[in-house]
Formats: structure tokens, C-alpha cells, sequence
């Protein structure tokens, strides 16, 4: 993404440690610790996903840090980690590292997850949860969410004016004027919730109120029979075939 202005900064590449070191005081150096014996390759596959603390990457046009509020801003920023991919016009973040803080996006926002799928919005509060996204809420008019299926070729995509991704959940909650489709059917109600690894979605109405959930499901096509062979309908046999 490159900035409106005439002549775009040189982009900024920032690292987790170098966020740390802007955020400590100067300490005295400390002895260099004893090397590790490096993972074998069956302890790599064996090890959950969840559990790699993977670097995450800051590459932004411009960067303001107030320490005194431990805030930092940024412009066209773009944040990765693995798979993980955030970009934005704007962001601000309550803190100087992704232990623990709540990050701001606002202006063409969009979080790619493969295979979770991603979401476009045009405001999103990440919180992040030791050095990893723990939920995003994505805002706009709409917001929008799509996810290739495994079981097929179909795109599952959706929209609402709020919508939030649980990551530990699996789960992303559309509200508010929600609708959703597996590429051939579709559902809309006040609230959805879709269930990512099991591609599963359940609506609901809020009670005491005229809000209905709708599905429109398409009829599935009936393959034409082979030359020759008359198309049999339902509940009946097809006429037997002459024989020569």
C-alpha cells in the first residue's frame, strides 16, 4: 500500500524487539546464554501451531511514539505474523508490545488469517493476547468476511455491521443487518454465528421482537441422463430399455 502524499517515506520495518527496547530502560548487558540443542524435526511437526511464537513484523510509512501515554501511531501500516496479515490507512495501539494490547485499525482494513479467512472493514479493534491475536471486531457499512471451504470450491462469505472473530473460539459473530452464503445458499437474521472448523452457522432472533431469520436455499440441478436413457422422476421406476 503506498501513501497519498507525492513522495512516499521509505517504509519502516519494525520488530517485536526493537518495540521492547523502546519501551525498557537501559540495563547492564547480561551474560550470553548457553545454546539450546536445536528442535528435532519430528518435535517441529509434533508441536501445536498455537504454540510457536512466531516474530511478528511492523512495516509502516510513518511512526509517532508518545512515551509518556505509551501510545504509538502509525499510517499505511501492515502487521504479519506467520499467515496473519493486518493492514490499514491508520492505526494506534495502547501499548509498545503485542503481550498484552489493543490495537486500533481505521481506513481499508483488512485481516487475512488463511485458512480462517479474512475480514474488510473500515474500522477493527484487535486485542492482542501474549504476542498473538486473541479477537477482532470489525466495524462498517458493512463489514465483510469470506473463507474458502474445504469440503468444496465454494467461497463461504458474509457481511454485517459488526462482526467478531474469536480466534480460540474458532467463531465469527455477525450482527446487526447479518447475512451469510456457502457460495449457494443463503441465510440473514439479526445475529450469526459461524463456526469456522466445522463450517457450521447458527441464527437467532431476539426474543419479543418481528426480526426473522430467512434461508434461501437454490434448488439443486438434476443431471441430464446419458443419450438414449429417458430421465426417470421421482418415485418412479424408468421404463426398461428395449432390447435389440
Amino acid at each position: 500500500m503506498v501513501p497519498s502524499s507525492g513522495k512516499a517515506p521509505a517504509l519502516l520495518h519494525c520488530g517485536l524487539l526493537v518495540w521492547a527496547a523502546l519501551a525498557a530502560s537501559p540495563a547492564a548487558p547480561a551474560a550470553p546464554p548457553a545454546p539450546a540443542a536445536a528442535p528435532t524435526a519430528a518435535a517441529k511437526a509434533a508441536a501445536p501451531l498455537g504454540s510457536r511464537q512466531l516474530p511478528i513484523t511492523v512495516d509502516a510509512a510513518s511512526s509517532e511514539v508518545d512515551y509518556r501515554t505509551n501510545t504509538v501511531v502509525f499510517s499505511q501500516v501492515v502487521i504479519s505474523q506467520g499467515v496473519t496479515r493486518i493492514q490499514a490507512d491508520h492505526a494506534h495501539a495502547s501499548g509498545l508490545n503485542f503481550a498484552n494490547s489493543r490495537w486500533t485499525f481505521e481506513g481499508h482494513v483488512r485481516i487475512d488469517a488463511a485458512p480462517s479467512g479474512s475480514l474488510r472493514s473500515d474500522q477493527a479493534v484487535v486485542e492482542f493476547r501474549d504476542n498473538r491475536i486473541a479477537r477482532a471486531t470489525a466495524s462498517g457499512k458493512p463489514a465483510e468476511f469470506e473463507q474458502q471451504r474445504s469440503d468444496s470450491q465454494q467461497m463461504a462469505h458474509g457481511h454485517a455491521d459488526e462482526i467478531v472473530y474469536d480466534v480460540s473460539d474458532g467463531t465469527v459473530r455477525l450482527s446487526n443487518d447479518a447475512w451469510l452464503s456457502d457460495g449457494v445458499n443463503e441465510i440473514s437474521g439479526p445475529l450469526l454465528v459461524y463456526n469456522i472448523r466445522a463450517q457450521r452457522v447458527q441464527a437467532a432472533a431476539q426474543p419479543g421482537t418481528d426480526q426473522r431469520v430467512h434461508i434461501t436455499i437454490q434448488p439443486q440441478s438434476v443431471p441430464a441422463p446419458p443419450p438414449g436413457k429417458p430421465r426417470s422422476e421421482p418415485g418412479k421406476s424408468p421404463p426398461p430399455t428395449p432390447q435389440s
